[in-house]
């Protein structure tokens, strides 16, 4: 199973990172960045099950900084405590953090980036600032405000039409200022990667097929 290693970011910040390697051949690299609730056994899995489709997979933590080994429940108390840390996460540390990511599986080939509700912000965030060959951003909240500049890489984006936290009036405006991003709206609720089967299936497959055409 996966290993936990220790990054080292260009301003002196020591955070870990979860890392799943394929079996047998390795098509490239690829970033998967965490939700509110941390890097939890629903990221691993998602490191595991990219790391089946021949990309080593790294998941930093990006709570780091703040908490070490946060990880959160889905409840009422988790989602209190998880939202106090996703508040607190600066983009330029953020973008530090992804970057020692970045750089860990550099050696395996071209990089790709995946992210999960603030995660999918920050993968978003990241296509924009840093070098990666490809990106998809899930049900990220702030891809709104941020939808300048043009990505340097090819994204695709991931909503719910069902979000609680993202109205469909938002993917609207994302879409209306970036034409050119493929932007999917699936028939879901947020977090729906981890508990909408059909949506989620989908979304994979598009991801996959990014990932094979700009990665490998």
């Amino acid at each position: 199973m996966g290993d936990w290693v220790t990054l080292d970011a260009a301003d002196g910040h020591r955070l870990s990172a979860f890392v799943e390697r394929p079996a047998s051949t390795v098509r490239g690299g690829l970033v998967v960045i965490q939700s509110a609730y941390g890097v939890n056994d629903y990221l691993k899995r998602v490191c595991r099950s990219y790391a089946d489709e021949g990309y080593v997979s790294i998941a930093p933590a990006l709570y780091d900084r703040q908490q070490r080994e946060a990880v959160f429940e889905h409840t009422p108390e988790g989602s209190a405590a998880a939202q106090v840390l996703r508040a607190g996460l600066g983009w330029d540390k953020v973008m530090a953090d992804v970057e020692a990511a970045r750089r860990h599986v550099a050696s395996a080939g071209k990089v790709g980036i995946i992210g999960f509700c603030v995660g999918g912000s920050v993968a978003w965030i990241a296509a924009q600032r840093l070098t990666f060959a490809a990106a998809s951003s899930y049900y990220g909240k702030d891809v709104v405000d941020f939808v300048e500049p043009a990505p340097a890489c090819p994204v695709i984006l991931h909503f719910g039409s069902k979000d609680r936290l993202i109205p469909v009036s938002d993917v609207e405006k994302i879409r209306a200022s970036r034409p050119e991003v493929p932007n999917y709206l699936y028939d879901a609720g947020h977090g729906f990667d981890g508990n909408t089967p059909e949506a989620a299936a989908i979304a994979k497959t598009r991801t996959l097929e990014l990932f094979r055409a700009h990665i490998g």
